[in-house]
C-alpha cells in the first residue's frame, strides 16, 4: 500500500484519519468515487482491490496501490491483504444488478456471497478493525408491494418472497458482514450502507438507459400514472456515507466502552438516500431535459402497467431465442411503477450523514458526463 499521505481539504480538517484504507472493487462505478472522495476528503493511505484495474484508474502521482485479484479466491484474497495491511475495508465489489437466467444468478451469487465470505475470512485474519459493505436498499422489496418511507426496521425479504436473485444475494452477503461483527477472537468491527437508485458519473444503468431512451424517440411513452415516489440517491453521497461509516467503526475500536444501542453503527445497516422522492417520470424527464428533450408530461403517451409488463415478457422470450440480454423487460416496469422511498433518519443520527450533492445537480453532472463521454 503506498505511504503517501493525502492532505485534507479544509471541509474534512476536522475529520480523524482513516489509516490505510482498502476499496475492493475500487475501479468500479461506485468504488472509483470512494477512491475520489478518498483522495479529496481524508487523510489517509489508499489502495485498490479490483478484478480490473485499468478503468477509473487514478494517475500514478496520487500514490494508489492498485493490485488485481478475485475476490472468490480465498487464499489469494488472504495473502493481498496480509501484503497491503489494511486497517479499513469498504466493499464495493458486485456485478450489475441487471440479468435474468441462471448464468446471472451464479454470478450473483459467486461475487455477491461468495466473494464476501471470502472478504470477512480475510479481514480477519489479517486484523482489520472496519469493514464496511454495499449493501442495497432493495433487500427490503419484494418487488410486489410498495415501499413507503421505510426505514432499518422494515424486514429483509428472502428466500421465495424475494423475487429477485440479486436482492437475496445481497441481503445474504450483508448478514455475513453484519454477523462478523464482534466475533469471538476477532477484532473486527462492521457495517452495511444499503443506497438505493444510485446514479452518477461512470453509471452505465440508470441514466446511460435513459438517455438511450430519449435518443431512440422513446421518450413519449410514460408507463403508469406517474404517481409513485422513488428514491434516488447521487453516487458522491453513497461514498460518503460508506466513509462515515468506516470513521464511526475506527472511533468504537478505539473505545474502551461500547456505544449505546442508539449511537451503535457496529452491526448495524443504514440506509441512504438523497433524502429528496421524486416521482419516477419526473426524475426521467430531468434526465431527458438535461440531454436536450423539450417534451412536456402533456406530450406523454401513459401505458398501464399490465400492459408494460406484457411487452416486457414479449422482449424476454424473443431475446432469449436470439441468445442475448433483453433491451427491455419486466424487471424495469416493475422498477418504474413501484413506490419505494426511505426514511434516513438513523444514518442522519448515529453516522451524521447529509448528503453532499443535491438530486438536480446529482442529474446535470450525470447527464454532463455522459454526454461528454460521447464525444471523446
Amino acid at each position: 500500500m503506498s505511504k503517501k499521505t493525502v492532505p485534507m481539504s479544509e471541509a474534512a480538517i476536522t475529520q480523524p484519519l482513516l489509516g490505510k484504507v482498502l476499496v475492493i472493487g475500487g475501479c468500479g462505478f461506485l468504488g472509483h468515487h470512494v477512491v475520489n472522495l478518498l483522495l479529496r476528503d481524508w487523510n489517509c493511505t489508499v489502495a485498490v482491490v479490483d478484478l480490473k484495474c485499468q478503468r477509473n484508474r487514478r494517475p500514478d502521482s496520487d500514490g494508489i496501490e492498485y493490485v488485481e485479484a478475485d475476490i472468490t479466491d480465498a487464499d489469494g484474497l488472504v495473502k493481498v491483504f496480509g501484503k497491503l495491511k489494511p486497517d479499513v475495508v469498504i466493499h464495493t465489489a458486485s456485478p450489475p444488478a441487471q440479468g435474468l437466467g441462471a448464468v446471472a444468478n451464479d454470478i450473483f451469487r459467486k461475487v455477491n456471497v461468495e466473494g464476501t465470505r471470502a472478504v470477512i475470512a480475510a479481514c480477519e485474519q489479517n486484523g482489520v478493525k472496519a469493514l464496511v459493505y454495499t449493501s442495497s436498499a432493495s433487500v427490503m422489496s419484494n418487488n410486489k408491494d410498495d415501499l413507503i418511507n421505510a426505514n432499518e426496521n422494515y424486514p429483509v425479504i428472502r428466500g421465495k418472497m424475494q423475487t429477485e436473485y440479486y436482492s437475496e444475494t445481497k441481503a445474504h452477503a450483508e448478514k455475513l458482514v453484519l454477523d462478523a461483527n464482534r466475533t469471538e477472537g476477532s477484532d473486527l468491527l462492521t457495517a452495511a450502507i444499503r443506497p438505493s437508485g444510485i446514479f452518477g458519473e461512470g453509471d452505465m444503468q440508470l441514466v446511460h438507459h435513459a438517455i438511450n431512451v430519449y435518443r431512440e424517440g422513446k421518450d413519449k411513452v410514460q408507463v403508469g400514472l406517474n404517481q409513485n415516489l422513488f428514491d434516488f440517491t447521487y453516487v458522491e453521497n453513497v461514498a460518503h456515507a460508506h466513509l462515515l461509516a468506516a470513521r464511526a467503526l475506527l472511533v468504537t475500536h478505539a473505545s474502551k466502552t461500547a456505544p449505546l444501542d442508539h449511537e451503535k453503527v457496529d452491526g448495524e445497516a443504514f440506509i441512504v438516500t438523497n433524502g429528496s422522492p421524486v416521482y419516477f417520470w419526473d426524475l426521467m424527464r430531468a434526465i431527458w431535459r438535461a440531454a436536450g428533450s423539450e417534451k412536456g408530461t402533456d406530450q406523454a403517451w401513459v401505458m398501464s402497467r399490465d400492459f408494460g409488463l406484457l411487452l416486457g415478457f414479449l422482449s424476454e422470450v424473443f431475446f432469449s431465442i436470439l441468445g442475448k440480454a433483453p433491451t427491455f423487460n419486466r424487471q424495469r416496469i416493475v422498477f418504474s411503477t413501484m413506490t419505494r422511498y426511505y426514511d434516513i433518519s438513523k444514518a442522519k443520527r448515529r453516522l451524521g450523514y447529509v448528503p453532499l450533492i443535491s438530486l438536480s445537480d446529482g442529474v446535470k453532472r450525470t447527464v454532463k458526463w455522459t454526454l461528454d463521454q460521447e464525444k471523446k
